[in-house]
């Protein structure tokens, strides 16, 4: 009788995957992350133990929205006080801060416990084409 194998900590192998945001739809780039950092690509997935990969977003400004989402679309925050809700359109979040959007975006699809935390820590998004990673993705790589 064969047994399904459960993976532990000690038979997770971290891989850096660089993903290039440029001309993408948000919404299939934002599952495509998180399935990348929750390991479900994997064949050793778990799904109480976190054996995701690293992801590193390049780009992030220059993602592609379908229909009025650029408009229409707003984020909302609130201190707690009264009359302190504020809102921004999308396009403003992307502007101003497009880490903030993008982390926003995959939480919601990642587990809602200490687990889910600690895989959103693994994701890094850049504006540019630069990131201090290529060292991390280099060793990786060979």
């Amino acid at each position: 009788m064969e047994l399904t194998k459960i993976a532990t900590q000690n038979d997770i192998n971290r891989q850096w995957i660089v993903l290039d945001a440029k001309d993408k739809v948000f919404g299939r780039l934002i599952t495509e992350i998180a399935t990348l950092l929750r390991g479900k690509h994997k064949p050793c997935f778990t799904p109480h133990i976190d054996c995701g990969d690293f992801v590193v977003i390049i780009n992030a400004t220059e993602v592609r929205f379908t229909g009025m989402k650029l408009q229409d679309k707003e984020y909302f925050t609130h201190s707690g006080y009264f009359g302190s809700t504020k809102s921004k359109t999308l396009q403003e979040m992307l502007e101003k801060t497009p880490e903030k959007l993008y982390h926003l975006a995959v939480r919601g699809m990642l587990p809602k416990n200490k687990l889910g935390r600690a895989m959103l820590k693994k994701l890094k998004v850049y504006r540019g084409s630069e990131h201090p990673h290529s060292a991390q993705v280099a060793k990786n790589s060979k």
